[in-house]
């Protein structure tokens, strides 16, 4: 299990948990893509998921839903897409969905996350 220091993170990663243990597991997996990506991340509880800020700006979050969970980037609409995997039709916020029985590495997320972070 992914630790924070952020007592509001724990408390988050502990109710996913209390509904489904693979959907936490997923979700410290894309954590750990996140803050890999970049040391100059922060965390924090917002909208209902785990948000990552640069310099305080939102650049993406982690949002748990029933079936799936749900990769938000700010800017992903000035992504490179070139499989066409990112959804959404905002000016400017892309996602990505993650089903229970589908791999992170199926939907590119290291790719996406360094888009986020450099872009």
């Amino acid at each position: 299990m992914e630790v924070s220091g952020n007592q509001k993170i724990n408390d988050f990663l502990n109710d996913v948990r209390s509904i489904s243990l693979e959907q936490v597991e997923k979700i410290n997996s894309i954590r750990c893509i996140f803050n890999g990506a970049s040391q100059e991340l922060t965390e924090e509880i917002k909208y209902g998921g785990l948000v990552f800020l640069k310099s305080g700006s939102l650049i993406g979050g982690i949002f748990p839903y029933k079936k799936h969970i749900s990769i938000e980037f700010s800017n992903g609409a000035d992504f490179s897409d070139p499989s066409g995997l990112l959804e959404g039709r905002g000016k400017r916020r892309r996602h990505l969905k993650i089903f229970e029985d589908q791999g992170i590495d199926d939907k590119n997320v290291s790719f996406f996350v360094e888009q986020a972070i450099n872009g």
